[in-house]
């Protein structure tokens, strides 16, 4: 895997940890945003082919894979490597604007990853995304959730859609890895604000959630593949 400088331009700002919202990165797109958007009617198979899609799979085919059903997330497979798959979702008030496939690593999946879990579980509940987003900062105060320490998720697919409310139409972001930041600021890296033009770009910045993005190369073959070396 290459890892290379997030082009400029490519980011207009971020939808949500996985949903990066950028008029470069739209591409054309059916109008009928239900072909990708995941729901918990989505199959269960087509929910775990996206999921493991975010990493390569060496990775992905040793990891924990959850889908999204009708209370929250159901695990589904149990790994053996630490990490843990699935589809995050995003919402502007109640229209969904992401679908976004990633893979957490095992720091992740035992803090951050439980903060989107707990997302789900609400939604599924009826809670709106105001109710959603005041109860998630109360459970970062109150020790429910935990900034994750040093690591890293991949969301390496080619099906990360996302809605960029600039350009009015769905499109997909760029294969990425994104490294956790938590409480970090533009100032920390460099920079006066959080510009499009950041590399590396930072998330959500100040927040336990944030997170800085790296663009990276996806692999044509498996790593085990032996022409990997060429990628």
């Amino acid at each position: 895997m290459k890892l290379m400088g997030w082009r400029k331009t490519t980011l207009a700002g971020v939808l949500s940890v996985a949903a990066l919202s950028g008029s470069a990165a739209v591409q054309d797109r059916p109008k009928d945003p239900s072909e990708y958007l995941v729901t918990a009617s989505t199959p269960r198979e087509r929910q775990i082919e996206l999921a493991l899609s975010a990493a390569p799979a060496g990775v992905s085919s040793k990891a924990t894979v959850y889908i999204l059903g009708r209370q929250g997330y159901e695990k589904v497979r149990e790994g053996t490597n630490g990490f843990s798959c699935l589809v995050e979702r995003s919402f502007k008030e109640a229209m969904q604007v992401s679908a976004a496939p990633a893979c957490f690593d095992a720091e992740g999946s035992r803090t951050l990853m439980l903060d989107y879990m707990h997302r789900e579980e609400m939604r599924a509940q009826g809670k709106s995304e105001a109710e959603i987003k005041d109860d998630i900062a109360k459970g970062y105060k109150d020790g429910r959730f935990t900034a994750p320490g040093p690591g890293f998720l991949y969301m390496m697919s080619s099906e990360n859609y996302f809605y960029d409310s600039n350009a009015k139409k769905w499109g997909t972001v760029p294969p990425h890895l994104m490294f956790y930041a938590p409480y970090k600021t533009a100032q920390d890296l460099g920079y006066d604000s959080i510009s499009p033009t950041m590399v590396p770009y930072l998330t959500v910045p100040g927040s336990p959630e944030a997170l800085i993005v790296v663009a990276a190369q996806k692999p044509s073959q498996d790593s085990s593949s032996g022409d990997s070396h060429k990628h």
